[in-house]
């Protein structure tokens, strides 16, 4: 089960960082908007924290973006080691602390980065149009739930 998921969430990684990369410019504006509180409910109690320098965007983009491979990077590798045959115990902790790390390295991405700071700091709940909240919470409870799997004890260490 653990496995699988490992997979199925490789790719999905892999998939969002690839379209980040072939189109750019379309998340760019994403971020930009995010950023520049634009579409939000413009009180002056909150305004104070949107951020219009294109430069800062980009950068955090690109930020995400590499993040993004790397997660990617990681779930392979858990990937590979949990298909690997088991010769010890220490494969299998080797493969369960990549699983955890990558999906932990995902939650960080979208729970602290999409939910915690876009979404609450720069308030991108209030926008209708550059809301990225729905996405970012599947991407946290996929990622939620590996990390809960991947720690559940053995059948072998249960009875052991």
């Amino acid at each position: 089960m653990v496995t699988v998921l490992v997979a199925i969430t490789a790719v999905q990684m892999g998939l969002v960082a690839f379209g980040n990369l072939t189109d750019f410019g379309t998340n760019a504006e994403f971020v930009d908007h995010v950023f520049a509180m634009d579409t939000t409910f413009q009180s002056s109690g909150t305004m104070w924290r949107s951020i219009t320098h294109p430069a800062l965007g980009t950068a955090a983009y690109i930020a995400v973006i590499v993040w993004e491979v790397l997660i990617t990077v990681v779930l392979i590798a858990a990937f590979v080691a949990w298909v690997r045959p088991h010769a010890d115990a220490r494969a299998v902790e080797r493969a369960r602390r990549l699983a955890s790390f990558g999906w932990l390295l995902e939650v960080l991405l979208f729970g602290g980065g999409f939910i915690v700071i876009g979404g609450e700091w720069f308030m991108m709940w209030q926008s209708e149009k550059w809301n990225g909240l729905q996405p970012a919470l599947q991407n946290l409870i996929i990622a939620s739930i590996g990390l809960i799997l991947v720690h559940l004890p053995d059948k072998e260490q249960a009875s052991a």
